[in-house]
């Protein structure tokens, strides 16, 4: 068929050069290369698409599949702790219930990209507060060695609360690689805003306005790909949440993001 189509366009112009002037000779070959373009990019474009449907199809049938075993897990962790009394094992089931809580959190990470790719709602009404306990309570269990200081009041917003949670998660990871030798990260919810700090190496002006430079790190000896604070950056953005950084060298680093009321 796509031969047939080409030999036929062929032979059009070749009758158009013998009867037709130059100018409407132009026009046409202009047209049959618009034509030629649209074609030939369906032709490209269509195979792509289908595997991007079929890729995200199996993401999705994958993450269902993954739920099954990381709640089996965690239940069978549960009875087994009621179990056990000897140290040794219940130091070792601690441990398989941490790598179990951080499957599930990546569980959840991909079911939230999932849902942002299929341009589906997440906006909720929750409690940033609860939000913020929840996220505190997992750096408490991942890094045992650290003091958060929790200071909350209740709040409600509309947003999108598991984004919310990544952003306090980059933040907080980020007090915590930079914390030096302080192992200290204050946490403050008053109202509508909410400020993570730590104590830290800190920064100057001139790296204060590198970080939110996608790959930028202030510091190339702490592990990481330097693309945590540019995703915080382009998130507030998209969601009207005011984000601010003051920060001093040797002194450490205060975030605030400031949200909006419901109803403003």
């Amino acid at each position: 068929m796509t031969v047939v189509f080409f030999v036929g366009a062929l032979y059009y112009f070749i009758a158009l050069v013998a009867v037709i002037n130059v100018y409407i000779l132009a026009v046409s070959f202009l047209c049959f290369i618009i034509l030629s373009g649209i074609f030939i990019s369906k032709l490209a474009v269509d195979p792509l698409q289908e595997y991007v449907k079929n890729l995200q199809e199996l993401s999705k049938e994958t993450l269902h599949e993954l739920n099954l075993p990381v709640s089996t897990i965690k239940t069978n962790t549960q009875m087994l702790q009621k179990a056990l009394s000897d140290e040794k094992s219940i130091k070792r089931l601690g441990r398989i219930q941490s790598a179990c809580s951080m499957l599930e959190e990546r569980y959840n990470e991909l079911d939230y990209m999932i849902k942002m790719q299929s341009r589906e709602d997440v906006s909720e009404l929750f409690s940033l507060k609860e939000l913020v306990e929840e996220r505190v309570a997992f750096f408490r269990t991942l890094y045992p060695q650290m003091v958060f200081e929790l200071q909350a009041d209740e709040i409600e917003v509309l947003s999108d609360k598991k984004g919310i949670g990544k952003v306090i998660d980059n933040i907080v990871d980020n007090g915590v690689k930079y914390s030096n030798q302080s192992q200290r990260i204050k946490i403050r919810l008053n109202e509508t805003r909410l400020s993570i700090e730590d104590f830290g190496i800190g920064m100057d002006e001139v790296e204060l306005l590198h970080i939110f430079d996608t790959y930028y790190q202030s510091n190339s000896m702490v592990q990481g790909f330097g693309i945590g604070l540019s995703m915080v950056k382009r998130f507030c953005d998209k969601n009207s949440i005011d984000l601010s950084f003051d920060s001093k060298p040797s002194r450490g680093t205060k975030v605030e993001l400031e949200f909006k009321k419901l109803g403003n």
